[in-house]
């Protein structure tokens, strides 16, 4: 495949993810850091792995992009996740099961 042609396919990732409601270029730039190219992956892995593998891929986010992440693999703004589930969220992240 010529250089130019995987060049174009990646920028096309990156904007497919940008498509997505909550995220932008750099939570797009960080997704692709972390192997997550396309949307597709990122609905198969989940807002909280993607989020985990974005921190081991070395990006430095804030919970705000567990919260785009999540709103972007359930079609919502991120500000009308439920409070609960926000919970559940952080709950999991550091390993709590409730």
């Amino acid at each position: 495949m010529p250089p130019t042609r995987r060049r174009k396919t990646a920028q096309s990732n990156t904007a497919a993810l940008e498509a997505l409601p909550n995220l932008g270029p750099k939570s797009a730039q960080w997704l692709k850091r972390a192997g997550i190219t396309t949307p597709s992956a990122l609905c198969r892995l989940g807002a909280l792995e993607a989020y985990r593998r974005t921190l081991a891929a070395g990006a430095s986010p804030n919970l705000n992009l567990l919260w785009a992440l999540y709103g972007a693999v359930h079609g919502m703004d991120w500000r009308n996740i439920p409070d609960i589930e926000r919970s559940r969220l952080i709950f999991e992240l550091e390993g709590i099961r409730l």
